[in-house]
C-alpha cells in the first residue's frame, strides 16, 4: 500500500522517511551521507543553493558553515505534508539564520518574488542545485522548472544591473528634463478607446505582410474617429504606416538615447499623438505635435520617485516590460476594453531583415549595399548567440537570447489574457492564440468606433504651479549637498546621508549599486563621495534649464 502520510523510520544511524511508496533518504547513514555531498561540492562566493525537499535538513548546517558569507540556502518544498515534516525537524536556529530559508511552493513567479523579498536583488551572481535527499524525485520536472525560474531570475537581475550602469544616469537626466513637459501633457488614462478593437504594430519583419493585408482587406483606411478600430504602432514602425498613409491613434517611444530620433525623420509634419515614457529622449515629446501623454516605468527603486507621486506629478505608472512592443501591448489592454490584435511584434529576424522594410535599420542597409557590401547581415545572424528557432508559420527564423527572453516575458505577461491574439506571421509564437489575417481583419472590421486619442487639450494635473517648486526643491537639495562634499557647508553624517538619499538618482548607477536595491551607501568610501561630487554639476545645470523653460 503506497504511504498516504510521511513514515518515519530508523536507519542504522539517524532517521530515514517512507513516502508514496518510495524511500527518500538513505536506510544506512543518511546524516553522514548528506554531509558528504556538502563537503564535495564547490562553494564559490555569490552563490544560492537550492536544495529541493529538504526533508530532515541533513547536510544543511554544515553547508551554512562552509559557504562564503554573501551565500545562501533556499529550501522548496512543493508537497504540503513533507512540508510540515520539514519545518518540525528542522532545527530552529538554521531556520531563524537570515543565509537560509525554506519555502513550500511550486509557482516560480512566487518563488522568485520570494527570494527578492529575502535577499533583495543582485544577490546571487549563480544557482547550484544541491539535491541532499530523493524527494526532488516526486516532482523532479517541478523541481527544475523552479531552479530554471531561479537562473533566469538571477540572470536578469545582472542584465538588467548591466543595463542600468550604462544607461541609468541618461535615464534620470532625461527623466528631470522631461518635467518641463508635464504642464503640457496629457495623462495616458485621457485616452480612451472604449470598446474598440486594437491593433497593435510592432516593427519586426512581419509588419509589411500585416500592412498590405489590411490595404488589401479595407483598402484606403480613413482617419481615425472613422475607422472601426484603432491603431497602436512603436516608434521604429510609424514610417512603414506613414508608407502606407495609415495614420495610428497613438504612437509608443520608451529610447533615452539619440538613436530614436531616426524614427521620426520626414515625420514632423504628421500629427500623431505620442506616447512617451518619462525616461524617454526629451526631444521625442517635441516632435510629432509637442502635447505627448508621458507615462512611467521605474527603472530601478529611488526616493526621487516617491517625491513625485507626493507632489501629484508622478505619471501613470506601467510595468518595467524592457521592450517598446510589449509596453505597447500594455498599453492596449489598459485603453480599450476590446479585443487587443498584435502584429509585427516578431521577437525574431531573417537573413536580409531584421525590421521592417521602412524602418531606418533596414533602410540604412539599403543605402549601404554595394558589390562588396552585402544586404545580408552576416555578422548580426551569425554571432555568437544567435540561433535557428521555428516561427508561428513553421519557417525558420533567427533570433537570440535576449529576443527570446523578450518573447517569454511577453507570454507570461500576456498569455493568460484571451482578449489578445496574434496575427500569423514570421516572428516567434507568443503564446497568444494565433489569428489568420483574415480573422483578424474580420475582428477589426466587426469593432464600433468609440473614443479618441486626440485629447491634448485636456491638462495634466502637473500644472507649471506644481512643477516649479518640485524642480526648485531638487536643485536646492543638489546645491546643498555639492555644498557639504566640497567643504562649503558644515554639516553632520546625518544631514549627509539625508541629501545623499534624497539625491539618490545621482549613483543608483553606480556598479557597486546598481540592480542591488536597498543598498546604502557608505559615509566612509571617500572614492563614493568623490564619485558623487562628480555627477552634481551636469544636474544642476539641467535642472537651472528645466526652471528656465518652465518660465
Amino acid at each position: 500500500m503506497i504511504d498516504e502520510i510521511p513514515r518515519l523510520f530508523a536507519a542504522r544511524r539517524g532517521f530515514s522517511v517512507s513516502y508514496k511508496g518510495t524511500t527518500l533518504l538513505s536506510t544506512m547513514d543518511p546524516a553522514v551521507l548528506a554531509d558528504r555531498t556538502v563537503a564535495a561540492i564547490p562553494k564559490p562566493k555569490g552563490t544560492l543553493y537550492f536544495c529541493p525537499s529538504p526533508l530532515f535538513g541533513y547536510g544543511l548546517k554544515l553547508l551554512l558553515e562552509e559557504i562564503s558569507p554573501d551565500s545562501a540556502i533556499l529550501c522548496v518544498e512543493t508537497d504540503e505534508k513533507l512540508m510540515a515534516l520539514s519545518w518540525e525537524k528542522i532545527d530552529e536556529p538554521l531556520r531563524n539564520n537570515p543565509r537560509f530559508r525554506l519555502v513550500q511552493t511550486g509557482d516560480p513567479a512566487f518563488l522568485c518574488a520570494f527570494v527578492r523579498e529575502a535577499w533583495g536583488g543582485r544577490s546571487f551572481r549563480r544557482l547550484e542545485i544541491l539535491r541532499l535527499t530523493g524527494g526532488w524525485q516526486l516532482n523532479p520536472e517541478l523541481y527544475d522548472s523552479l531552479a530554471d525560474a531561479l537562473r533566469r531570475n538571477i540572470a536578469v537581475d545582472w542584465g538588467n544591473a548591466m543595463t542600468l550602469v550604462k544607461l541609468g544616469r541618461r535615464y534620470a537626466r532625461n527623466a528631470l528634463r522631461n518635467l518641463a513637459l508635464l504642464p503640457r501633457s496629457s495623462p495616458l488614462s485621457a485616452v480612451n478607446f472604449g470598446a474598440a478593437p486594437v491593433l497593435v504594430l510592432g516593427a519586426g519583419p512581419s509588419l509589411d505582410g500585416v500592412l498590405k493585408g489590411l490595404r488589401a482587406a479595407f483598402g484606403d483606411l480613413p482617419e481615425s474617429a472613422e475607422r472601426p478600430f484603432r491603431i497602436i504602432c512603436v516608434d521604429t514602425g510609424l514610417s512603414s504606416l506613414y508608407e502606407w498613409k495609415l495614420r495610428p491613434d497613438l504612437v509608443v517611444a520608451l529610447e533615452s538615447q539619440h538613436w530614436n530620433l531616426r524614427d521620426f525623420i520626414g515625420l514632423s509634419s504628421w500629427e500623431v499623438p505620442v506616447a512617451m515614457d518619462l525616461s524617454a529622449l526629451p526631444a521625442t515629446g517635441e516632435i510629432l505635435g509637442a502635447h505627448p501623454h508621458i507615462f512611467f516605468t521605474p527603472w530601478t527603486k529611488l526616493s526621487f520617485f516617491g517625491r513625485l507621486k507626493n507632489a501629484g506629478l508622478l505619471p501613470e505608472t506601467l510595468p518595467p516590460l524592457g521592450s517598446v512592443g510589449l509596453s505597447a501591448v500594455a498599453i492596449a489592454r489598459r485603453l480599450s476594453t476590446g479585443p487587443v490584435i498584435v502584429g509585427g511584434i516578431d521577437f525574431s529576424f531573417s537573413l536580409d531583415q531584421s525590421h521592417t522594410r521602412s524602418a531606418p535599420a533596414h533602410l540604412e542597409r539599403l543605402r549601404r549595399q554595394t558589390r562588396f557590401h552585402s544586404l545580408i547581415d552576416g555578422g548580426a545572424a551569425f554571432r555568437k548567440g544567435c540561433f535557428t528557432v521555428p516561427s508561428k508559420t513553421g519557417e525558420r527564423v533567427r533570433s537570440n537570447q535576449t529576443m527570446k527572453n523578450y518573447r517569454e516575458l511577453f507570454q507570461r505577461e500576456f498569455a493568460e489574457n484571451r482578449r489578445i491574439c496574434d496575427i500569423a506571421g514570421s516572428g516567434l509564437p507568443l503564446g497568444l492564440r494565433t489569428l489568420t489575417a483574415e480573422e483578424a481583419y474580420t475582428v477589426l472590421a466587426n469593432g464600433a468606433a468609440a473614443g479618441t486619442a486626440r485629447n491634448a487639450g485636456e491638462s495634466n494635473a502637473a500644472t507649471t504651479a506644481l512643477v516649479y517648486p518640485f524642480v526648485r526643491g531638487e536643485l536646492e537639495s543638489l546645491t546643498g549637498l555639492r555644498g557639504i562634499l566640497t567643504g562649503e557647508i558644515t554639516a553632520g553624517a546625518e544631514q549627509l546621508e539625508r541629501l545623499l538619499d534624497t539625491c539618490d538618482y545621482l549613483w543608483a548607477h553606480f556598479p557597486d549599486y546598481a540592480g542591488a536595491e536597498g543598498k546604502q551607501p557608505v559615509l566612509s568610501d571617500l572614492g563614493f563621495l568623490k564619485r558623487v561630487r562628480a555627477e552634481i554639476d551636469p544636474f544642476i545645470k539641467l535642472l537651472q534649464r528645466v526652471l528656465n523653460e518652465l518660465g
